[in-house]
């Protein structure tokens, strides 16, 4: 893969790393990084080598949004068509993460507001430090809170009513709040060790059934159950015909642990 440009980006056996690097900002967002986190969730599609993805910011923060200098100013003095394609590119990241096969997980401390909290939101997990205050802010700059799929994917995370509250203040909720809601799978400080030894046990599994996991995840919104039911039951077919289920049969009838190449 490329070298990333404005984040950094590492491989740790098989599990990819982005850290969001400018701390003295507390990682804030550009035109340019949006489009580049973008076309890096679009390439880990053909990337088989890499079974898992870490997000983490730099120094001591996760994401404080949209740059106010670099975004925001910028957008208050463009047209229609011109704030069309950026709000559309920013939904284009969202969208990228979801269908990426890997499962992404967000290792979030400090400030995590904005689009930052977009991004950790839409993570299939979400691992919190103490000190974490994440915010769905857009109210307090004048636009509304359905930004992003927010108002889509936040009232199945914690609720309708908890999600209305919040994007409507744009107020943050602490690590406490975000773990009793089920924002946060965990908190741990540091957080990032213990999203690394996640996405190492998940890059250690079956990874073509858990691609098939985060894709009936998201498939499975906009159906009902009978449909349900029956896009599950061709999803495990499937699973059924990989390497790893004869292996994992094997290792069980040898009375050991099964060891998962992701085929």
């Amino acid at each position: 893969m490329n070298q990333a440009q404005h984040f950094l980006w590492r491989v740790e056996d098989k599990v990819g790393v982005i850290t969001l690097n400018r701390p003295e900002r507390k990682n804030p967002l550009t035109f340019e990084s949006y489009a580049e986190l973008r076309d890096l969730f679009l390439q880990l599609r053909q990337e088989e080598k890499i079974k898992a993805i870490v997000v983490t910011g730099a120094g001591g923060n996760f994401c404080s949004g949209g740059d106010v200098h670099e975004i925001i100013g910028p957008l208050t003095k463009m047209k229609l068509p011109q704030l069309l394609e950026f709000t559309r590119m920013t939904g284009d990241l969202i969208k990228a993460m979801r269908h990426c096969p890997q499962p992404v997980i967000a290792a979030v401390d400090g400030i995590c507001a904005g689009a930052g909290a977009l991004i950790a939101l839409f993570s299939d997990l979400r691992y919190g430090a103490q000190d974490a205050k994440v915010a769905f802010l857009f109210t307090r700059v004048g636009l509304a809170g359905c930004d992003m799929g927010a108002c889509a994917m936040l009232p199945r995370v914690i609720g309708q009513g908890r999600a209305a509250e919040l994007l409507y203040s744009g107020r943050s909720f602490s690590a406490d709040e975000g773990l009793a809601w089920g924002f946060f799978n965990r908190l741990a400080s540091p957080p990032l060790p213990a999203a690394m030894a996640m996405a190492q046990l998940l890059a250690a599994g079956p990874t073509f059934a858990h691609a098939m996991t985060k894709k009936m995840l998201h498939q499975e919104w906009n159906v009902g159950l009978d449909e349900a039911i029956e896009m599950e039951a061709q999803a495990q077919a499937l699973c059924m015909q990989t390497q790893d289920f004869q292996r994992a049969y094997q290792a069980f009838a040898a009375k050991q642990l099964p060891v998962f190449e992701g085929n």
